[in-house]
């Protein structure tokens, strides 16, 4: 399997991207600056680029069987600026699937379920504004005829790795808590090898 990541050197895309050297998997990645990423493996491609630039997106996703998407928000609009054109080169390049980093604030709000979570008493956020940005990459998503998947993780502090979490389809489990970037990561690379939640967010914690 050859996947193309963005966001390798985030704090989910890095764990995504140690998952998939230790299985031996090619990747391909784009980084603004390669000396961010201290990984040097036969099987990584490293491409120096911007996500907000078409060309680089197109020279990334070329030749990969998949897309993974590690990108935040950064407090911009780089998540929805660069999903149209990771869907339209995916479609370009003939790849179906994708999977992608959000956040639990999209899910459904269990006591308002016409609700997202962010729209709910269910959220805590002092500002809706990367929740958002992740609900315009996910509509974008939606419409988009791809394989997706989005990985919703709560309260995201790094961490250990625990191994043990649980995980629902677009809500997040009842009582909450937190997870861990490496415990989200591995999910999330699990998700390569698994169709269970195609088509589906999935709300992920502890």
């Amino acid at each position: 399997m050859n996947i193309c990541l963005f966001g390798a050197t985030g704090r989910v895309g890095s764990v995504i991207l140690e998952n998939a050297l230790t299985n031996h998997l090619t990747v391909q990645t784009l980084v603004r600056d390669a000396k961010k990423l201290n990984q040097d493996a036969a099987e990584l491609t490293v491409k120096e680029g911007n996500v907000l630039q078409e060309k680089d997106i197109a020279n990334c996703i070329k030749g990969a069987d998949v897309v993974v998407s590690a990108l935040n928000t950064d407090g911009s609009t780089t998540l929805s600026d660069s999903m149209p054109f990771i869907i339209s080169n995916m479609k370009k390049y003939g790849l179906i699937r994708i999977i992608t980093i959000g956040t639990a604030g999209i899910l459904q709000a269990r006591s308002a379920p016409h609700l997202y979570r962010f729209q709910s008493a269910e959220s805590r956020r002092k500002s809706t504004k990367d929740a958002e940005e992740h609900l315009k990459a996910y509509l974008l998503l939606k419409d988009s005829g791809l394989d997706w998947t989005i990985v919703c993780p709560t309260y995201l502090p790094a961490g250990e790795r625990i191994g043990t979490y649980r995980y629902e389809k677009d809500f997040l489990p009842e009582t909450p808590s937190s997870i861990s970037i490496y415990d989200t990561g591995d999910f999330a690379f699990r998700q390569l090898f698994s169709d269970e939640f195609i088509g589906s967010r999935v709300g992920l914690t502890y």
